[in-house]
Parts: structure tokens; sequence; C-alpha cells
């Protein structure tokens, strides 16, 4: 929807998109109706309103790039010429709310986005996904020419998992004990453990491990964690963890443990690998909600930035360890600091607060199940306390899909499903 610009905007980029999303013919969003909700306590969200006491005005670093060109011709859903000219077969993600699809909907969670409004622009209705409609992978699995993939328990023959399962869990982070204020979460080493079981059954479909592995090898495996290891564990005040290492400690122990896991993904296979860096979190509704000031608290993006640094330094070292495999690191945080910096270059209007949610900035509390969203969710960044709308998803999917070096290092993903080793 085109959107309305001031005379002191000095950018001319723009993102036209349509405001309802329909579903691949295969995508399992598409047939079944959508999930009943299970009314869930309100406690996990207050959890958060503890953390961080005090809260100044955020100053994002100058920007020096620019995102890839969208003009009005492009509305999204990968239907461009480079969808479906890819060659990719497959793609798994791993991640956590920002990716997540339901594989959350049958656990005993506080983390579930499984009821309305959630899913309200989503031709299958509420899913899982913590979106009005498409998430950030949705959009990069279109773009490779790939169906919206089945959640974990959506994928359980063989079959329903030949294009790719996306194992991303809501409250999950890097270290097992992160998010468990959220009760039930799939952390990523047991996410890596349901890739393994999904693995089985392709191996035993395809006829053996390998006739599995060069299907293996031209795949894409997206992860993106980190996030909740430091808002749902290091900065909450019921876990000891800010008490036993100080941010540099705690940032090194992450990545550390991020190398071992992303290794593992290797020695089952993969080897094209998109790890998306953690966003700012700065500007969150949430933590504009915790300011008397209603200002960003720059003491978050203080320990983000030093995370994602390191995160970087670890795709370098590994693209120097593993010559036959591919990493490229997605630059989340420049973006969304991009898109808060200048929101009218790229239509958006609303930047403050989220598009549902209860109290200050609709960020107190976030979406409870038939809450009514603002009606014009395009001019939105963020859906709810803590996730951007699905136009932000699409914009950062469709940098990270054909972005340059800028954003998206050191090759796009475009780029990396014509890599050849």
């Amino acid at each position: 929807m085109p959107q309305s610009r001031t005379a002191a905007c000095t950018r001319t980029h723009t993102v036209t998109l349509t405001g309802h999303r329909s579903a691949s013919a295969s995508s399992p969003a598409s047939h079944r109706p959508p999930l009943p909700f299970r009314p869930m306590a309100a406690a996990a969200a207050l959890l958060l309103l503890l953390a961080l006491g005090g809260a100044a005005a955020q100053v994002f670093p100058p920007w020096n790039g620019t995102f890839p060109g969208f003009g009005p011709g492009i509305s999204g859903g990968g239907t461009g010429a480079a969808a479906g000219a890819t060659g990719v077969p497959a793609m798994f993600v791993f991640g956590d709310s920002l990716t997540d699809n339901g594989n959350n909907n049958d656990l005993q969670s506080l983390a579930k986005a499984n009821y309305p409004p959630y899913g309200i622009d989503f031709a299958g209705g509420p899913t899982g996904r913590f979106s009005n409609g498409y998430t950030m992978v949705d959009e990069i699995a279109q773009l490779l020419g790939l169906p919206l993939l089945p959640s974990h328990p959506d994928a359980s023959s063989a079959d329903a998992a030949l294009r790719g399962v996306n194992f991303a869990s809501a409250a999950a982070g890097i270290l097992d004990n992160t998010g468990q204020n959220f009760v039930g979460r799939i952390p990523f080493n047991q996410q890596i453990k349901n890739f393994e079981q999904t693995l089985g059954q392709l191996s035993r479909k395809l006829g053996g491990a390998s006739r599995l592995a060069p299907t293996l090898a031209r795949s894409i495996f997206y992860v993106g964690m980190g996030s909740n290891d430091y808002l749902n564990n290091y900065l909450m005040p019921n876990y000891n963890t800010r008490n036993e290492y100080n941010g540099d400690q705690y940032s090194t122990l992450l990545v550390q443990q991020y190398a071992r896991q992303l290794n593992t993904l290797y020695n089952l296979g993969a080897r094209r690998f998109v790890i998306a860096g953690v966003g700012s979190m700065a500007c969150i509704p949430n933590m504009r909600a915790r300011s008397p000031m209603n200002v960003c608290s720059p003491d978050v993006d203080d320990l983000i930035i030093p995370f994602n640094n390191k995160v970087k330094a670890m795709v370098n070292n590994l693209n120097a360890n593993r010559p036959n495999a591919k990493f490229i690191y997605v630059d989340n945080y420049a973006m969304i600091s991009e898109i808060l910096r200048n929101p009218w270059s790229y239509g958006f209007s609303v930047v403050d607060r989220g598009c549902c949610g209860i109290g200050r900035n609709r960020g107190m509390i976030t979406c409870l199940p038939f809450l009514r969203p603002c009606l014009n969710r395009n001019t939105y960044i963020f859906w709810d306390a803590f996730h951007p709308t699905e136009r932000v998803n699409v914009l950062l999917g469709r940098a990270a899909f054909n972005g340059g070096n800028d954003v998206v290092y050191p090759m796009n993903i475009q780029q990396l499903a014509a890599w050849q080793p």
C-alpha cells in the first residue's frame, strides 16, 4: 500500500506491500483452520517488566548503506523472477519467536501465539507466528521458490519435510535454561535433536544417508538465536546470570556455545548457513513502556552489539576453517536501526508503540487473545510489545535475500543459493 511521505524525507526508498498475505498451496497453514487458543496468564509478559530499571535516549549509528530497491511492482510473497530459480531443494529454520510458526502450540508454554489477533493478515489465521502475517523466514522461503515451511509437529512424515522444516521455538535460546519463565520451549540444542529425527525420516525416504547428503548440501540452514539469552535470561531478575558473568564474559560464553551448535549442524550435513544477528531491542514497545520518559533503553543494545560483533567474527572463523561450507551473516541490527532512524523513508509512521498490546505504548503486556489491534498495520514498525509487523519482516527478508554487503555478509542468500564450493 503506498505510504505518505514528508518533505523532510531525504530517501527515495519505498516498500509497497499488500495488506493480506496468501499462503502457498502446500503450506500447512493454508490447510488447517485457525487453532483454538488456550487462555494463558499474562505473568510471562509481566516478568519482563521487572528487568532493567533506567532508560535513556537511544542514538543509532549512522547508516552508510542502502536497502535493495523495492519498487511498486514488487508485492512480496516470492513472486518475482528470483523465486523458483535458485535450485534450493529445502530450507531448515532454527530460532525463537521471530521465526516460530507453531512449534510451541502443543507445549505447556506461556510463549504462544496461536490465537487471534495473531495471524490477522495471514491466510491461515493464527498459526503460532508472532506476527500479524509473515515472518522474515516466510518471505525468504517464498523468494527461494519454496512453500511456506511446516513446523516440526506438522512435518511428522518424510513427505511433509522434503522441502524443509521450521524448528524455531518462542522463548528459546542458545543456552538450555534461557526462557524458563515461559515454562515450555524448545532450546537450540533440542531443535538440533529434532532435526536429527527429521534426517532419519528423510534418509529412509530417499534411500540412505549417501543419497540425502547432496540435498542437504544444497539446502539453506537459517539460524537466528540470541535475543532470548538476553531478554529472558541475562536481564531477568530471577536469573543469577548477571552476577556470574559481566557483559563481555557472557557474550563470549554464548558465542562459544553457538559455534559448537553450528558445528553440530555441519557434522549432520549442513553446508549453507544463514546466521541472523540480533536486532536492536532498545526501542521495542516493551522497553519504551518501562521508561518514565517514554524513551529507548540503550543499555540493552550495549549488551547486544558486542554479541553481534563476536558472532560476525565466528562467521569469519567458520568460513576460514570450513572451506566446503559457507556461512553468511545477516545484520538485523543495522537494518532495524535504519528503519527506526528513518521510518518515513520506508513508509512507516508509528514507531513508538505496538499495533496490539496493553498499557503505555501498547507494550506493558503483549497482545492477548481477541484484543483489537490497530487498523493501519502497514504503518506500524511493531506488531506487539516485542515483535515487528509483517511489513518489517518482509523488508528484512528481501534485504537478506538480495541486499549488499552492508546488510548481509559476505554474500546474500540469493548468492549463497548459487554458491559452488
